[in-house]
């Protein structure tokens, strides 16, 4: 897959992830329906909408691209990853998003041989698109409902670590392990922030790590993942080796991961 054509997929992906955003501002004002997935993690019906709405951009932009979507697992789709694969999550955040907070995100990532190759996260209520790919990462302040091209993009880079590390942590699942990693080396500031925006604090160099040390699904950080990497960053296991994603059999679960900007952990 060469440069142009990866620029154009990452177009593509951009374009499913705002439309989507823009569907669920819109269903958000008119009011949602939430219910309890059988694993007792909420649902909406703007997470099935969002879905569908990728789903069909993704359909145009590579046909025959399998699309790992969560409400699809969920709903007990048998689709298997290739050696190339989408991974989408419509709402990461949706106890936030149901709440009326603004940090959930639409997450979508190409995956290429387990790794992912090209990310992009929509914030819809903070107005934040992040994408990253082969030419970097960039940032766009992207209201619902606007088109990206006629918004001035932001190239994003992870910054120098100052003495003062700052992690982010996540404000709903923040886990006595994390807490404890952080206590061992010395980091006490912290920006407590839901879904995957954490990624994308570290890669704008707002923040210089995020630790994750309980389990996660891949959909939930394989968009931030390829962004990170694409802003200078990298997203490992605790112990320092690459993450795999596509682990069907192992219902696409992520055990941990530290996701770091300029410094080594």
């Amino acid at each position: 897959m060469n440069r142009a054509e990866r620029t154009r997929i990452l177009n593509g992906m951009i374009e499913a992830a705002a439309e989507a955003g823009t569907k669920i501002r819109e269903m958000a004002a008119t009011g949602v329906v939430a219910r309890s997935k059988p694993d007792a993690s909420p649902v909406t019906d703007a997470d099935e909408a969002a879905e569908a709405i990728i789903e069909r951009h993704l359909d145009l932009l590579l046909p025959g691209v399998p699309m790992i979507g969560e409400e699809a697992v969920a709903g007990g789709s048998k689709t298997k990853p290739g050696s190339t694969f989408f991974l989408v999550d419509p709402i990461d955040g949706t106890r936030d998003f149901i709440a009326k907070r603004e940090g959930y995100t639409v997450n979508i990532a190409l995956l290429l041989e387990g790794t992912p190759a090209l990310g992009v996260i929509y914030a819809p209520a903070l107005g934040e698109l992040y994408a990253g790919g082969a030419d970097g990462a960039f940032r766009w302040p992207l209201v619902p409902g606007i088109k990206v091209e006629n918004v001035p993009e932001e190239r994003i880079r992870v910054r120098t670590p100052p003495k003062n590390v700052v992690a982010c942590v996540s404000h709903s699942h923040l886990d006595t392990e994390t807490t404890g990693w952080l206590k061992k080396r010395g980091i006490s500031e912290t920006v407590k922030i839901g879904s995957s925006i954490k990624f994308c604090r570290v890669a704008e160099g707002k923040a210089d790590v995020y630790p994750r040390l309980a389990p996660v699904s891949e959909w939930d950080i394989a968009a931030g993942h390829a962004i990170l990497m694409a802003a200078g960053g990298s997203v490992k296991t605790p112990d320092g080796s690459p993450l795999h994603y596509g682990k069907r059999k192992e219902d696409y679960e992520v055990k941990n991961f530290i996701a770091s900007g300029g410094a080594q952990f």
